[in-house]
């Protein structure tokens, strides 16, 4: 028996009716019989179309409110019959089952239905039953029918179709099982995922993951990896629901970095002013906010120049024509903020490579979502840190409170130090970071790094002195020793906040006193690896 099945039968049903008319109408000139249900039967009637339906050859009704239609011998059974077994065709012929040699299906939108916020009921009646079972038994049957998830496999569908005389290939007909085995198991992944948020279950027996393929990527963090880009179907706005406007394609490391630049820069409420991160290797190198969002780029800026070069500009407000000017300066791989002006659009424009990606709006830093990292066999999951401190939650543990001042720099401070891999340090001076301190593997040598930072800083502005003088201090945890405390100190710092939490506080905190900082505790930490 040859490879190539042609396609005399197919059953259409599906929630999104794109396509459906035009497909429906190629089909049925080809001569195929056209079976479907509900609302699907009627657009095609509607446009004229010859429609047999489902219960005619069920010999029962929809029922239940349409949760019980497909689910029928006489539809799995055309779907899972192999037409070269004989035993099969045997069945077929005594219970009178046609074949069904393609099956269009859609699902009911439970995704959409979850994240439009409907009621726990709602979201009950848009699980699909029928769709699924009919999917995997087409999927199953590749060896003898197309099964078709999604509206944009229409035209592969009728051009395979139109390549083999109404008949198709082995190899699309895999591909189609493959892809819709991958949309069932999405689909599920989505509602168990959703049935175990319900119920508030943190370690659930089984998580699933899925994904929806956004963008085939040239290659990963280097040219021998291979890489994608997928989707979760979270929509939080971000690098995976931004609109890119230019520039060339992104890349692994773009988009890792575009996701680190904006979660950082959406800790700063624009209604509170302009503000500014770039992101050079998935840690901030300058961040600040100001009166404009010109000052808050240039103070950005000025916190570390050369690490600037080439990174990644994230903005909390939209993009005007003075900031675009000035960013434009430098080489920078990615802008992304939520809008831009024609002005600005126009300046970018000028440089092509210069990708700039637009949002809707900015991520809410207070969303509990959940966050992945694959390790050897196996998956470590956790809430996203969306942990936050207020002034009221501070406590002064030093003879020396901070001044209103200091606080402002101390609470910028600390959410920056939240984004920075750990060890981190930062210091800040009126509202701009002056010296960043990422990922070392001792306190004292991030504390090292960050004053290293201020005092070239100093020098390529042409200070008197170094920028961290008078600074305030972040620590993403606790200092283990007073070392640390002091080499901040040393380098200019005049207050300090810190989680706490070490055996050795007392004797760090007499250090603060000795040096005569005004410290703070946070009672939270902000570990990042």
């Amino acid at each position: 028996m040859t490879d190539l099945h042609p396609v005399r039968r197919a059953l259409i049903s599906v929630s999104d009716k794109t396509g459906l008319i035009e497909l429906a109408t190629a089909l049925s000139a080809r001569g195929v019989e056209l079976l479907s249900t509900g609302g699907s039967a009627k657009a095609m009637r509607d446009a004229g179309l010859a429609v047999k339906d489902v219960a005619d050859i069920t010999g029962f009704p929809e029922m239940m409110d349409g949760r019980v239609k497909t689910l029928h011998p006489n539809v799995h059974g055309g779907l899972l019959a192999l037409r070269d077994n004989a035993d099969h065709v045997a069945a077929m012929d005594e219970h009178g089952i046609g074949g069904i040699d393609l099956l269009v299906v859609n699902l009911y939108p439970f995704e959409a239905t979850v994240a439009a916020g409907a009621d726990y009921d709602t979201c009950i009646e848009n699980i699909d039953i029928g769709g699924p079972a009919m999917i995997r038994a087409a999927a199953k049957n590749a060896a003898f029918v197309n099964v078709i998830v999604d509206v944009e496999d229409y035209d592969k569908l009728l051009g395979d179709m139109e390549q083999h005389d109404g008949a198709t290939c082995p190899k699309f007909r895999r591909k189609l099982s493959q892809k819709a085995y991958a949309r069932t198991a999405a689909y599920d992944a989505a509602v168990s995922n959703w049935m175990a948020s319900q119920l508030d279950l943190v370690a659930p027996k089984r998580r699933a993951v899925a994904g929806e393929l956004k963008q085939t990527l040239r290659y990963g963090e280097n040219s021998h990896q291979k890489a994608a880009f997928y989707t979760d179907g979270s929509n939080r706005p971000g690098v995976a629901t931004a609109v890119q406007l230019q520039g060339k394609e992104l890349s692994y490391n773009n988009i890792n970095d575009t996701d680190a630049a904006y979660e950082l820069v959406a800790e700063f409420d624009p209604a509170n002013g302009p503000a500014c991160a770039i992101i050079k290797h998935a840690n901030p190198c300058g961040v600040a906010v100001g009166a404009t969002l010109t000052e808050a780029y240039q103070k950005a800026f000025d916190c570390d120049r050369t690490s600037a070069f080439g990174g990644i500009v994230a903005l909390n407000q939209p993009l005007e024509a003075d900031t675009a000017k000035k960013i434009v300066e430098i080489f920078t791989e990615v802008v992304i903020a939520p809008g831009a002006s024609d002005e600005a659009k126009e300046i970018f424009a000028s440089k092509k490579n210069l990708r700039l990606l637009l949002t809707d709006a900015l991520p809410n830093p207070r969303t509990p979502i959940m966050a992945y990292k694959q390790v050897a066999g196996g998956l470590l999951v956790q809430d996203k840190d969306v942990g936050s401190v207020d002034v009221e939650d501070l406590k002064v543990v030093t003879k020396k409170a901070p001044t209103e001042q200091e606080m402002a720099d101390l609470l910028f401070a600390w959410k920056v130090a939240k984004h920075v891999k750990s060890n981190a340090i930062v210091y800040v001076k009126d509202g701009a970071t002056v010296g960043v301190g990422a990922g070392q593997m001792s306190r004292l040598d991030s504390a090292n790094v960050a004053a290293a930072k201020a005092g070239r800083m100093a020098e390529e502005l042409g200070l008197d002195e170094s920028p961290a003088k008078g600074s305030a201090v972040a620590s993403d945890a606790f200092f283990p020793f007073a070392d640390g405390l002091l080499e901040a100190a040393a380098a200019g710092g005049k207050c300090v906040i810190q989680p706490g939490g070490s055996m050795r506080d007392e004797e760090v905190i007499a250090a603060a006193d000795e040096a005569g900082l005004a410290m703070v505790f946070t009672g939270m930490r902000h570990f990042r690896h």
